[in-house]
């Protein structure tokens, strides 16, 4: 079907909202995801399992910042939320931008928004995210070569392209938002439509383009929101986003194909690609599954204590620790929190050598607490996470930090 400005002020343009034809199909994988998601992190204790959230918020950070091309260092990003900035312009902007992801996520986590498909939450979401970039960031090329200013918060201002996709007038904005509200409210759907609404909904509103920039990093941000509000997220211990990022090309494919008008009577009955919209939902409910198959071997329990104590084998061979650590650090992780006290018992150490062990290990980051005497509980720096969570990053990322800053 053509593709007119004057369909795309109407919001049939982006019909439709569910794919027909494909729904066994999607329904299955929808049945596996939220199966294998409920059983990831089971066994975790709840102050381990928070740390390990914190890491991946930064590792979300990462990957949804490399999909548009911004490229910092974890342990750029890990400097960045100790408020340690590169006198670098370039990377402190980039660290900035990692930054404030790092925190609206953890806005989104605490909102626990229940009309997460609203306007009104998507434009917090951009605000919050805007609002927080250093000023180079907020400005933009326009089509005649001159700048546009973003404003945090507020839907475009003019009319837009991106590629070869035309997104509906700048007029017509509230309309099509209002439509996307209404189809993929979750309370509406039943438990495996939502999962189905959650790859679905992030195509269509990547495709309404609503802000001026950032469509991309809101796009992922409402994602996260929609499966945390749905209860799919596996405790918060997985992210659609790392696997979007390793498989970019195909992401971008995914989405390019699910923009497409509609090629026939045989592909659907809305303006846009029946079959392509079915492709990308394939496509996002795939990755989502294999994302959770991946953190759920990366927490397995026993696998994770021989890393630990590999990562600290490692620092007693290169005389960076000493040699009861490994005891001590996998008591951590496994009860979750161990009072000061009992670092003597555990090490097996006087009363002033356990306090020694354990300083140096809050120095490095390898334990952390919330203050002076408080009990300590396991820390994942920069500097561990390739040996304890391999390839959670790209290779070649977990352990070169020459040049990060």
């Amino acid at each position: 079907m053509p593709e007119t400005r004057e369909l795309f002020d109407n919001p049939r343009a982006f019909e439709p909202l569910f794919p027909t034809d494909h729904s066994e199909e999607l329904r299955e994988l929808a049945a596996e995801l939220l199966r294998k998601s409920a059983g990831l992190g089971g066994a975790l204790h709840e102050v381990t399992r928070r740390s390990v959230v914190e890491l991946l918020r930064s590792m979300n950070s990462y990957y949804s910042n490399l999909i548009e091309g911004h490229n910092t260092h974890p342990l750029a990003i890990e400097k960045a939320l100790k408020n340690d900035y590169s006198s670098d312009p370039t990377l402190r902007a980039l660290q900035l931008e990692s930054k404030a992801h790092i925190e609206v996520q953890l806005l989104i986590e605490e909102r626990q928004q229940a009309d997460v498909c609203s306007q009104e939450f998507l434009d917090w979401i951009h605000k919050e995210f805007y609002g927080r970039l250093p000023e180079e960031f907020r400005v933009v090329k326009t089509r005649s070569g001159g700048e546009d200013r973003v404003i945090p918060g507020e839907l475009r201002r003019c009319e837009v392209e991106v590629g070869r996709h035309i997104p509906p007038t700048h007029s017509s904005l509230p309309r099509f938002l209002a439509r996307f509200a209404e189809a993929y409210q979750p309370d509406r759907l039943d438990p495996l439509d939502r999962i189905i609404a959650a790859a679905a909904s992030h195509h269509r509103l990547a495709w309404v383009h609503p802000y001026l920039d950032g469509n991309g990093r809101v796009t992922r941000l409402f994602t996260h929101a929609y499966l945390n509000r749905i209860k799919i997220d596996g405790h918060r211990l997985w992210m659609v986003t790392r696997g979007l990022a390793r498989r970019r090309d195909d992401y971008m494919s995914a989405l390019s194909l699910a923009d497409a008008g509609r090629r026939n009577d045989l592909d659907g009955r809305g303006n846009l690609s029946n079959e392509g919209l079915a492709k990308f939902c394939r496509f996002f409910l795939d990755t989502a599954i294999d994302q959770v198959e991946f953190m759920s071997s990366l927490l397995d329990l026993d696998a994770m204590q021989e890393r630990i104590l590999f990562a600290a084998e490692r620092r007693i061979s290169e005389k960076r620790a000493a040699k009861e650590i490994p005891r001590l650090l996998c008591d951590v992780f496994l009860r979750g929190e161990v009072q000061r006290g009992e670092a003597a018992r555990i090490l097996q150490k006087p009363e002033r050598t356990a306090r020694r062990i354990l300083g140096t290990l809050l120095d490095d980051g390898l334990l952390v607490s919330n203050g002076s005497g408080e009990p300590v509980r396991i820390g994942f720096p920069a500097a561990v996470v390739g040996y304890y969570f391999p390839r959670l990053y790209p290779e070649g990322v977990e352990f070169d930090r020459a040049g990060v800053l």
